[in-house]
């Protein structure tokens, strides 16, 4: 290794001085975002800021990064754009042909169940995506799931996050959160969370959507945010 007492090995030398602050950003992190998803009591909510970016450069700021895929089943993707828009359009296509053969609509857990079939398909070329799911079952249950960029489910009775802002958003969630949220408080809340990470991150933000999800229909809310 480089110790100061005994200088720079010589075949790290040049590498040293050819990229002296280099910085390697992950391909997970290139195009910036963020997302989480939380309980509520009878009810589900799923966020994501608006920010579409190549870096530290913002491009424009009316992403998408949460999707319907079925009545009151949303999935967040965050991740490298191309592979958010690839796997959202994949998803589209698989729901639609399971209700065809089905003669029903896909329930959260099933759909989580697809996605992460779909991901981990792909596990030697991976889609850069790291995908949340929200949504009401069958008996009117919430139902939250997050998984990595290869499938593995992360279940939770709280809430998920995934994105570019991870550590802010487990840090307010876990601050804020409580069991049995009315539909408004959790709207306060997850909004709170949100916005409060991405204003701490460079490569998310520029505005917010708030879906919640309840037995009645689905309510959706665009936030302003800050925009530097």
């Amino acid at each position: 290794g480089i110790n100061a007492e005994y200088g720079t090995p010589p075949h790290l030398t040049s590498t040293l001085n050819k990229q002296p602050n280099r910085f390697i950003m992950s391909i997970m992190e290139y195009n910036g975002g963020a997302v989480v998803a939380m309980v509520g009591k009878g009810c589900v909510a799923i966020a994501s800021d608006k920010r579409y970016g190549v870096q530290a450069q913002t491009v424009g700021f009316d992403f998408e990064k949460v999707f319907r895929i079925q009545e009151r089943t949303f999935v967040g993707l965050t991740g490298l754009a191309t592979d958010v828009q690839t796997m959202a359009s994949k998803l589209e296509f698989r729901t639609k042909l399971y209700e065809l053969r089905e003669e029903r609509q896909m329930t959260p857990k099933v759909l989580a169940h697809l996605l992460s079939q779909l991901l981990y398909e792909k596990r030697f070329g991976p889609y850069f995506t790291e995908p949340v799911v929200a949504g009401l079952d069958g008996k009117g249950e919430p139902y939250i799931c997050a998984m990595d960029l290869i499938g593995a489910q992360e279940l939770a009775k709280d809430f998920v996050v995934t994105g570019t802002c991870t550590e802010n958003l487990f840090g307010m969630c876990e601050s804020l959160w409580r069991p049995d949220l009315e539909e408004d408080e959790l709207f306060e809340i997850v909004s709170q969370c949100l916005l409060a990470s991405v204003d701490r991150d460079a490569t998310s933000g520029w505005g917010a959507v708030v879906h919640i999800i309840n037995a009645d229909g689905v309510r959706t809310r665009h936030l302003k945010t800050r925009q530097d």
